[in-house]
């Protein structure tokens, strides 16, 4: 996720792993070797590393094997300001070794997916929706959050960021600061939500539906984690 040089030859590495959450190590040497971390320790890849811990919260990282570097992510800075954006909306959602493997399995599948170069508009809207519901924001898609009648996916809902959720239009009016959103966007979210990869490749998401989502999960960023990631301002 993050790397930096300490000293003469080592590395301070961030990474994320499925069993123990984000963790930070120290790879001795890792600019010098030409064994034990062949071509491995580069930012966005997916690798094996054998590690263990130290005093001081830091762990020691022994060596490292490259599964996946991801060479599309580099294609342009378009494809590589979003794949950054997830990796820092992680680092936000995630606190250090609190493991999560779908937040694990759904980075990877993402950076797989941009790396390839399919639906690059698409894939971090869909990131950003299961991470913030796997962070504990889900956005509440199945009632009115004002007068808790049921939306039945008829007419237009009005998205309310302080309760993290729709409201009726008997309830809420559209407005700058709660936007509207059409039963399809609705739909769409849920979807997403759902986490489900397989229902994300075959879903047809017109264009209209992204510029409505993309404002939508904006508020309810910006609202629920109070700060806007740095790389988002490559995305506006």
């Amino acid at each position: 996720m993050r790397i930096k040089e300490i000293g003469e030859s080592d590395l301070l590495v961030t990474f994320l792993t499925p069993d123990r959450g984000r963790l930070r190590g120290i790879a001795k040497g890792a600019r010098r070797s030409r064994k034990r971390f062949v071509n491995c320790l580069d930012i966005f890849s997916l690798v094996n590393l054998e590690y263990v811990s130290r005093k001081g919260g830091l762990y020691l990282i022994n060596s490292g094997k490259l599964v996946d570097s991801f060479p599309g992510l580099r294609r342009n800075f378009s494809i590589l300001s979003r794949a950054s954006y997830m990796v820092e909306l992680t680092e936000i959602l995630f606190p250090w070794e609190l493991p999560d493997r779908n937040i694990f399995e759904i980075l990877k599948k993402s950076l797989h997916l941009l790396s390839e170069g399919k639906r690059i508009d698409l894939i971090p809207l869909f990131f950003e929706v299961v991470a913030m519901s796997l962070g504990g924001y889900g956005i509440n898609l199945e009632k009115c959050c004002v007068c808790a009648r049921k939306y039945a996916g008829e007419g237009k809902a009005v998205f309310k960021p302080e309760k993290g959720g729709i409201a009726c239009m008997r309830c809420q009016q559209v407005t700058a600061a709660t936007p509207g959103i059409s039963p399809d966007s609705v739909n769409i979210i849920g979807l997403m939500q759902s986490g489900s990869i397989a229902a994300f490749e075959e879903m047809d998401v017109p264009y209209e539906a992204i510029m409505e989502i993309r404002p939508i999960l904006k508020l309810h960023r910006e609202y629920h984690l109070g700060q806007r990631p740095r790389t988002a301002n490559y995305l506006d």
